[in-house]
């Protein structure tokens, strides 16, 4: 893989960077909540780029929500699978290269709800923005 860029943000990049030194064993649950690294590559750079995620699964298949953490605008990591759905996941010390394809009308309720009992806090997330807050189902290749 080429050199892979980290969040910006401090205690985005102190997480990611324990996750990395300890395989996950420090990081995998944040605040409770399990955690991977989502590697996409940017859809204007072209360059690699690592975030941790909440995730769930169903299935062989792995889930994620394009929160934001509530934002109104789609998160970048998103924009990229949009563009490019290729990507690189890290579960623990696991390492597994996907496909990422946004959840259907039809199959996202129960997806929805999978993610909702991971982490509750995406069900106040999509009460407060007006735009519907995707699930991203990733298949391994």
């Amino acid at each position: 893989m080429s050199e892979i860029t980290d969040s910006p943000t401090d205690w985005v990049a102190e997480h990611t960077a324990r996750y990395l030194a300890t395989d996950g064993e420090d990081g995998y649950l944040f605040y409770g909540y399990p955690t991977l690294l989502l590697t996409t590559t940017g859809r204007k750079s072209g360059q690699l780029r690592r975030t941790p995620l909440h995730f769930g699964r169903h299935g062989d298949a792995y889930l994620l929500v394009a929160s934001s953490g509530g934002s109104a605008t789609h998160p970048a990591w998103y924009l990229n699978l949009l563009a490019d759905p290729t990507a690189h996941l890290q579960i623990k010390a696991e390492e597994v290269n996907v496909r990422a394809r946004t959840a259907t009308a039809v199959e996202k309720p129960p997806l929805w709800e999978i993610m909702v009992s991971v982490f509750p806090r995406y069900t106040e997330y999509q009460a407060q923005v007006d735009r519907e807050i995707p699930v991203v189902v990733l298949e391994r290749v």
